[in-house]
């Protein structure tokens, strides 16, 4: 039988079901601050969530103060899955969904930082129940399992396996030697930018509700907001439209160079390749969007004559939409859809893109991107050379061979997830743009797709069993596929 420290799974669960349970208490002070009739009821479920997180505790309590991979890897899947089946509990008892799978879906959209929702009007909801949607996000952004290995050392439990299994990708440099230390800098950083962008969105005309929430969805890369037209709703107000996307890109942007900013190292963040080539990729693809919507014979404020108003309208609503798929936060300032049919193929493209590493964004990342197309050209060279020992260079150190192989095994495994994740969207009857849409924006973490689930659309109109699929998709995605699929392997369950 496989050894495994089932217990510390069970006790980890519990902490899980504890954060959870808390920020649902902190939901319901929202709704009684508000008042608008569902306090009760998100009281309940914070009260459920917390109790069953107490009994677990209590029945996994002697457990071995010892995490192997096979325990961090379950951990952090199983951990995902029971905060989103427990995050259901506000959306049931207050009535906002009546069916399971469309409150799973909502729940499960929140946490992955996805950002699709299946609600069609948005601003009916009570404001617990909003803030309740928005805190999702802001728990799944940095990752509730660095969360809780920030205060593992109170307990006696190195935390390091979970981290590794919560943020498997290339890029993983360390703030600080010790594991739990990084998970509180990157923390502090995270709730920095939470104030500062609630702050100024404050500042230049939100409410103070509709700004704390934009702001947990933005630095989380999540997508929810507080409208039915999401960002587009303040079209008419730049400062604000600004002001998200400044958030997005450092959203987006490796969060071990915004500690690097903090502490005044700025040559190293000058110097990182996948900074530039991120940066770069937004600028290039801002141009590109803005002169096709300038060529096509009008710009998108003034549909037939010329002015300078609508032409910043036109490059601010490129830049918006570039920044919000490349990130993969999914808010919507216009529709990039009803653009050119040029326009839609590349928007397409860039929900297979995704951010920086270490960032908060969903995606391939550009890292791989980048290591994959210098492999591919140094092909050519060992071709030319082949016994010459050939191997490709990141932020000037040699990438291993090791690191190379898994970012290739990645790729693969991420296309071939998009096809099947196609496929079984299409054995629902979905036509083709509308089933590769979906695929590449759940399993991608981006929020809008193609076709019927565009950007001025909802999931609302996906049949039951799409939404269990797309909720697998968007968990898978959003653990980089690895700390998910192994679970699924013989290997994994043989005893070594």
């Amino acid at each position: 039988m496989l050894n495994l420290n089932y217990r510390i799974v069970v006790f980890l669960m519990g902490i899980l079901l504890l954060f959870n349970g808390g920020l649902m208490l902190l939901s319901s002070l929202v709704s009684y601050s508000y008042q608008d009739g569902v306090t009760f009821e998100i009281t309940l479920a914070a009260f459920l969530v917390l109790s069953s997180g107490a009994l677990l505790m209590l029945f996994g309590r002697q457990h071995q103060k010892q995490i192997q991979k096979r325990e961090g890897y379950l951990i952090v899947s199983l951990g995902w899955i029971l905060m989103a089946f427990s995050g259901t509990l506000p959306y049931l008892l207050t009535g906002t969904f009546t069916n399971f799978a469309s409150s799973f879906f909502e729940t499960m959209s929140g946490y992955t930082t996805t950002g699709a929702s299946v609600l069609n009007d948005i601003e009916i909801l009570p404001h617990g129940i909003l803030f309740w949607r928005s805190t999702t996000h802001w728990i799944g952004g940095m990752g509730i399992i660095v969360l809780a290995i920030a205060i593992l050392p109170f307990l006696g439990i190195g935390g390091i396996q979970l981290f590794t299994a919560e943020a498997p990708g290339p890029g993983g440099d360390k703030l600080h030697p010790r594991i739990t230390d990084t998970a509180k800098r990157l923390w502090l950083i995270y709730v920095l930018f939470t104030f500062l962008e609630t702050l100024f969105l404050w500042l230049a005309g939100m409410s103070f509700f509709d700004a704390v929430n934009h702001s947990m969805s933005t630095v989380s890369t999540g997508g929810f907001s507080t409208k039915n037209a999401s960002i587009a709703f303040w079209n008419d107000q730049p400062l604000i439209q600004y002001i998200i996307v400044f958030f997005m890109f450092l959203a987006g942007t490796n969060f071990v160079l915004s500690y690097f900013i903090f502490t005044r190292k700025f040559k190293k963040v000058i110097a990182d390749e996948e900074f530039k080539v991120y940066l770069s990729f937004i600028l290039i693809f801002t141009l590109l969007t803005s002169v096709v919507i300038l060529n096509s014979g009008h710009n998108l404020l003034s549909q037939q004559n010329f002015s300078w108003q609508g032409l910043e309208f036109s490059i601010r609503s490129a830049l918006f939409q570039v920044v919000a798929v490349i990130t993969t936060t999914g808010f919507v300032s216009a529709d990039f859809t009803q653009w050119t049919p040029f326009l839609t193929v590349v928007f397409f493209g860039l929900m297979f893109l995704g951010g920086s590493s270490g960032s908060t964004s969903g995606g391939v990342k550009v890292v791989r991107h980048m290591l994959m197309i210098k492999s591919g050209f140094l092909e050519f060279k060992r071709a030319l050379h082949p016994n010459a020992i050939i191997q490709a260079r990141y932020n000037k150190k040699t990438v291993s061979d090791g690191i190379a192989y898994n970012i290739l095994g990645f790729f693969i495994l991420y296309m071939l997830s998009f096809i099947i994740g196609a496929v079984g969207f299409g054995s629902l009857g979905l036509d083709f743009e509308s089933a590769i849409g979906l695929s590449a924006s759940t399993l991608g973490n981006v929020g809008p797709a193609l076709g019927d689930f565009g950007p001025s659309s909802t999931y609302a109109a996906l049949a039951e069993p799409g939404k269990w699929w797309a909720s697998f998709l968007m968990l898978l995605g959003r653990l980089e596929l690895f700390t998910v699929l192994i679970l699924f392997s013989p290997f994994f369950w043989k005893k070594t």
